[in-house]
């Protein structure tokens, strides 16, 4: 595999035991991203703060990688992209979203607060493109076409307001190594941005799929 993908032999235990030590871990790096943003705390407790912060930074740096977490997969096809920026249970730039499958393709429900605001009280236009490209890989992949982005088109059909919003997506076609994918997000109010992206097959992968291994999820 390329650079950045590898082979997962963690067990299933300690894979849960994982999850159940750095999903609360992130979560609350992300609060403390909210609360940075949203904070009208006196001044000598925001220095308190930072000096907290700096040296909880400083103490955790000592064990860490020399690089991004990368994406690792197991042999049963799932993959672990736990550094991702839209789904990554280790990153605290993500929502992050959990997608599902359904009798269409895939689906997900989340929130959006001020991390991730653009015009006053909406969503950011790029943070969207983010969500959907994550959405329709991920339909692509679930569909057992899995790929990487070669193109994405964006329709924005009005503003996105922070909140509760909800996304699905779906393969429209798909020709030899190539998948074409749709998907949406809504707000409250209905459709909100609508995509079309093209998705394809890396080189390296192909062979994997040919043989008629099991795909792994996504690509992203």
């Amino acid at each position: 595999m390329s650079s950045g993908y590898q082979i997962d032999e963690t067990s299933l235990a300690d894979l849960e035991a994982e999850r159940r030590l750095y999903g609360p871990f992130t979560q609350a790096i992300r609060d403390l991203v909210d609360v940075g943003i949203r904070t009208t705390a006196p001044a000598h407790e925001v220095e308190r703060a930072r000096a907290e912060i700096e040296e909880i930074t400083a103490r955790l740096r000592r064990a860490g990688l020399s690089g991004p977490y990368g994406v690792r997969f197991r042999t049963d096809g799932a993959s672990r992209a736990w550094g991702n920026a839209v789904v990554g249970l280790r990153n605290a730039v993500a929502p992050p979203l959990v997608i599902t499958k359904d009798e269409r393709g895939v689906r997900s429900e989340f929130h959006l607060g001020a991390a991730y605001e653009g015009p006053p009280g909406s969503v950011h236009g790029g943070v969207l493109s983010l969500v959907l490209d994550q959405m329709l890989g991920q339909a692509a992949g679930a569909g057992g076409r899995p790929g990487m982005t070669a193109t994405l088109t964006l329709t924005y059909r009005k503003r996105t307001p922070l909140g509760d919003l909800s996304s699905r997506a779906w393969i429209d076609r798909a020709e030899d190594h190539k998948t074409w994918a749709r998907g949406e997000i809504c707000g409250p109010e209905g459709v909100t941005v609508e995509a079309e992206g093209l998705f394809i097959l890396p080189r390296w992968a192909r062979g994997r799929v040919d043989s008629g291994l099991p795909p792994v999820e996504s690509f992203e």
